[in-house]
């Protein structure tokens, strides 16, 4: 059973097609490539017992975010660790085991949430699931590289473009089954007819003669449900988000999809080249820094071009990937109080779905234009316009609080999806830049040990934008709290100004309840929560131009 799944029995023969490849290589990272609208999982994994809004027993979004960074440092450490298997056994058994991996650890995620459990999350989508997304993404790369080696870049762009369009296919998928599998929790009534007090910063009603924690859901909560409800009092644990079944679901179907890809793997025999083809000669290749020869995986982690390209890999990937994390979450707070008409549930989930069209079509893209202006050059366009870019974000955000005009909102949205195109790029253009640098005998394994560098940026980036978020969340709510009347903060909340940071750490107060009661004209600072994260991503940006710069041909000496 296990020998038919390692190399030498895949090896394709005489005439075959090797467009019959690609289709295996995007089917598993269309699977995978679903980690991207993890985003989609916040509301109702934030929301698990109060189900309309959060309760003081559910998880915070800061807990819930760090699922994806786990998963995407597990991604970059098992890709580093399989690299040398992977040469060794080849692509399908590899595949094989990200299958399993991969779905197995939707099972164990969807065991958490019904259990309640944040760490079998954490190890089941976290760990288990990451490092099936780790196999899953090297699995394809050197296999394709290897059919064309007359097009790397677009074949890099192949094997890549699934993962950036996973998310298309699995926003909508994960939205209609978390709709399907939802039920309401039990209604009370509207805020003004329930008779509710404060205990320990909680919200509590009477029902059955019983003392029961509720929630109050706003006019934008309920719009925000996936069934039609009423404005007003919810018990909490009453109802079901739909989350653990779309877990249980997800995790079936994509094992199956993984499994019968990776049976479609083949590998070319030695020596094998495209018909008609003639590699380039020695003056070209040099003109566009693309090596004749090899350089060892071990000894690739030698040579300073593997740093510097570690950094730029790094520093691109964090300045993306924390705003992919809470891509629906920023885009309803810079939004969603300014232009509520516009902006609601069902606009920022086809937001979502545009950040993975657009990352799907860049990886496309820019790795295909590479294979014409040069891998360097590539990186020196993402790096330039996309220091231009993250600064507008925060422009946009501070004139939408003072003129809500859509313009700022077309904006906003065009600059985001160009720097998902170049984030998607950089993914998909950086295994032809290793193979021009250290040649295509080692390159899946180099590429594997690259990827600690997205490892990395998984925790950078959501660490940055939640820090920095928070740091600029709780300043506005101290700010909008000096503002408000105590008199109407305590008819609002049931208690005290001096209470409020007990308040807010049980989620009664929020930024949007006291701006419900603020005085007339004051602005709301919603939008503006992201701007010092925006600011710190383009200062990552300037350091990985530096970086891209010094990148130059490896010396003789590290050559095989």
């Amino acid at each position: 059973m296990f020998d038919s799944l390692k190399k030498e029995h895949i090896v394709a023969g005489e005439g075959f097609n090797r467009w019959k490849v690609p289709p295996a290589s995007i089917a598993i990272h269309l699977c995978i490539g679903s980690v991207y609208a993890w985003s989609i999982f916040n509301p109702p994994l934030t929301k698990e017992f109060g189900i309309v809004a959060a309760s003081s027993g559910d998880w915070s979004l800061s807990s819930v975010v760090w699922i994806f960074s786990v998963a995407i440092v597990f991604l970059g450490l098992a890709a580093a660790f399989a690299g040398k298997w992977l040469e060794e056994v080849g692509p399908r058994m590899v595949g094989v085991v990200a299958g399993l991996l991969w779905g197995g650890g939707f099972i164990i995620g969807g065991i958490g949430i019904a259990t309640h459990q944040l760490w079998l999350l954490y190890l089941g989508y976290g760990v288990f699931g990451g490092c099936g997304l780790g196999l899953g993404y090297v699995s394809p790369v050197s296999t394709l590289i290897r059919w064309f080696p007359d097009r790397r870049g677009m074949a890099t762009g192949m094997a890549i473009m699934g993962f950036g369009g996973g998310a298309m296919i699995a926003a909508p998928i994960k939205e209609a089954l978390l709709a399907m599998f939802y039920k309401a929790p039990d209604f009370l009534g509207p805020e003004g007819a329930v008779q509710m007090v404060t205990e320990g910063g909680k919200r509590m009603a009477e029902v059955g003669g019983q003392m029961v924690e509720v929630v109050v859901a706003s006019a934008a909560q309920v719009a925000a449900a996936p069934v039609p409800l009423q404005e007003g009092v919810y018990v909490v644990g009453t109802g079901n988000t739909g989350a653990s079944a779309t877990f249980f679901t997800l995790g079936i179907a994509y094992f199956i999809v993984m499994i019968v890809a990776a049976f479609s793997y083949r590998v070319p025999a030695a020596g094998w080249k495209p018909a008609g083809w003639t590699p380039p000669t020695q003056d070209q290749a040099a003109k566009r820094m693309i090596t004749h020869k090899d350089v060892h995986i071990d000894q690739a982690l030698k040579t300073p071009q593997f740093y510097l390209l570690w950094i730029v890999l790094c520093f691109n990937v964090t300045a993306g990937i924390g705003v992919i994390g809470v891509a629906k979450t920023m885009m309803g707070e810079i939004f969603g109080s300014t232009l509520p008409l516009i902006v609601n549930s069902a606009f920022a989930a086809t937001y979502v779905l545009m950040i993975s069209v657009f990352n799907m079509v860049g990886r496309f893209f820019w790795a295909s234009t590479s294979d014409f202006i040069g891998r360097k050059n590539t990186y020196h366009i993402f790096f330039v316009l996309g220091i231009i870019l993250y600064l507008s974000i925060p422009f946009a955000a501070q004139q939408v609080s003072a003129n809500p005009a859509v313009t700022w909102l077309v904006m906003f949205y065009a600059a985001t999806m160009i720097i998902f195109t170049m984030y998607g790029g950089g993914f998909a253009t950086i295994p032809a830049y290793l193979a021009d640098i250290f040649g295509t005998k080692f390159v899946g394994g180099i590429h594997g040990r690259l990827l600690t560098a997205w490892s990395t940026a998984g925790v950078l980036g959501p660490l940055a934008i939640t820090q920095l978020r928070g740091a600029s969340l709780t300043s506005s709510i101290r700010d909008l709290a000096d503002k408000v009347d105590p008199a109407a903060f305590q008819a609002k909340f049931g208690a005290s100004i001096e209470q409020l940071d007990t308040l807010v750490a049980a989620k009664t107060v929020t930024v949007a309840r006291l701006m419900e009661i603020a005085p007339a004209g004051t602005v709301d600072p919603t939008p503006s929560l992201y701007n010092t994260t925006m600011y710190a991503m383009a200062g990552l940006l300037v350091i990985a131009l530096f970086a891209n710069i010094l990148v130059k041909p490896v010396d003789d000496k590290h050559h095989m």
